[in-house]
């Protein structure tokens, strides 16, 4: 394992990304919509697809994107395996040129980033002006959000680590780092506790799993 000194955050994907990477088998319409909603949010988005965050890759694995960016050693190599062309490092700083991406995508990363407007502002320095910013998250007022909050309360091995957001809140995070609100694609319309579906994404700001779409001005 590599995860000695490494923030909470990030060694609990080091230590336990087997654990997280089967999530997407067992939950199989969860991740599948998911990946449709993102899927809708990347729709003509200009190239090269940079992912921070990257994780174990499967939505990089499923959405063709040309790079994942990630600090955690063995979700790199579960990347990889994939297919995955990876590089390690920080949305703080990402190691790439600046203004060197077309479109930046960060899948459920701002929850476990110690200062998200500062993942934020390091993944608007390697898009180009006009380039495509896309953040999913599981927004704090949703009723995934509250779930997985009383996972974290009760101690829960990923959420412990989580913060989670509002919609309105990233929406200030992106100003702040330069970006424009062009609109969300969002999926899980149902709860958390209801039979789960395979969903069409829909074009709204609210839902169980939302994918922000914004332009670097």
């Amino acid at each position: 394992m590599h995860s000695g000194g490494l923030p909470p955050g990030i060694s609990v994907f080091e230590e336990y990304w087997e654990r997280y990477d089967s999530w997407y088998a067992r939950h199989r319409f969860i991740a599948e919509s998911e990946v449709r909603a993102v899927e809708a949010s990347l729709k003509e988005a200009p190239r090269p697809v940079v992912e921070i965050g990257v994780g174990t890759g499967f939505f990089a694995h499923k959405l063709h994107v040309d790079l994942g960016v990630d600090p955690a050693f063995n979700m790199l190599k579960a990347a990889k395996a994939k297919g995955v062309q990876v590089i390690q490092g920080v949305g703080e700083k990402p190691p790439l040129r600046a203004c060197s991406a077309g479109t930046v995508l960060i899948i459920v990363t701002l929850c476990f980033a110690s200062d998200p407007r500062d993942l934020l502002r390091g993944a608007a320095g390697i898009l180009r002006r006009g380039g495509r910013m896309v953040s999913c998250i599981v927004p704090r007022d949703s009723a995934w959000g509250e779930k997985y909050t009383r996972l974290a309360e009760q101690g829960d091995v990923f959420y412990s680590a989580a913060r989670f957001y509002t919609v309105s809140e990233v929406d200030r995070m992106y100003r702040e780092a330069g970006v424009k609100s062009m609109g969300c694609w969002s999926t899980l319309s149902y709860g958390p506790e209801d039979k789960p579906r395979l969903e069409e994404p829909l074009h709204r700001c609210s839902g169980g799993f939302v994918c922000m779409i914004g332009v670097k001005e």
